[in-house]
């Protein structure tokens, strides 16, 4: 049987520092994606009606990077060291040419990848992403979600407050807790410390004329919510106008988790994009 996000055994592959944990999804095909997650997400914090359909075009690699659910390792507090560590995953697994799908802090780390080329990076989506230098509300976006006591946190912080959204967000959430085994821990802290300074750190630093997405060759497509209060969508803009080969869709009525609100759009943007 094909393996799907709530059935696909984690596997682990070692590191010197860190023993990484990941799951593959899918059929075994020419083409691979590897999804790099959010801010203290794992590897359970995917959307499987996401990840099982594009599993039926591409061979999909979900990782825990270091410190991160079942990895060990310390959580690296910085955007570059994150990137290396995917790019090891790559070779060390032989996986030559791959797509990435990289969400929110994890299309900071796509960024980085595609930039320095030290793997082969065929297509790349960025989906609820930031530029080197962009505008973030992490603290704030975060602390007011918690502040809601809503019945999970990603409602408020992934989806806007209209009833269309937050009912998408509810039926995201089911989803999201569908695996009942081999769940990922959540290790608290020590994730969500040196990542938030990561994030922070890659905001506040400048980038004159935005050099770095002028050095991404990548063909990319960047998915943004309308109504993200963590990276507004200004940001996706910024990326569709200095990346040399970027198209920009802009999801309406979304937040942060606009892929997540719009599973099957997404999908059908993403399987379009890849099989051009």
């Amino acid at each position: 049987m094909t393996a799907t996000l709530e059935t696909a055994t984690t596997e682990y592959i070692d590191f010197p520092g860190a023993k990484l944990a990941y799951r593959r999804i899918g059929h075994r095909s020419a083409r691979k994606l590897l999804l790099l997650q959010h801010f203290t997400g794992t590897i359970d914090a995917w959307d499987s009606a996401v990840l099982n359909a594009l599993a039926e075009v591409s061979e999909v690699f979900v990782l825990d990077n270091a410190g991160v659910g079942a990895s060990s390792g310390t959580t690296p507090d910085n955007v570059d060291e994150m990137a290396t560590y995917a790019e090891a995953f790559i070779a060390a697994l032989g996986l030559g040419e791959v797509d990435l799908l990289g969400f929110s802090l994890g299309g900071f780390l796509a960024q980085v990848m595609a930039a320095r080329r030290r793997v082969a990076i065929r297509r790349m989506v960025i989906a609820g992403s930031a530029p080197l230098g962009g505008e973030e509300h992490l603290l704030e976006v975060v602390g007011s979600a918690f502040a809601k006591n809503a019945p999970d946190v990603r409602l408020p912080l992934f989806f806007t407050p209209s009833d269309k959204s937050q009912a998408a967000g509810m039926a995201f959430i089911k989803r999201a807790l569908s695996r009942t085994s081999e769940r990922d821990p959540d290790n608290g802290n020590s994730v969500s410390d040196p990542q938030a300074k990561a994030i922070i750190d890659w905001c506040a630093r400048s980038d004159p004329g935005h050099q770095s997405l002028k050095a991404i060759k990548t063909t990319t497509l960047i998915v943004h919510g309308s109504d993200d209060t963590m990276f507004p969508a200004d940001n996706a803009y910024v990326m569709f106008k200095n990346m040399p080969d970027a198209t920009l869709i802009l999801y309406p009525d979304s937040g942060h988790g606009a892929l997540f609100q719009q599973p099957e759009t997404f999908v059908a943007h993403v399987k379009t994009f890849l099989e051009l």
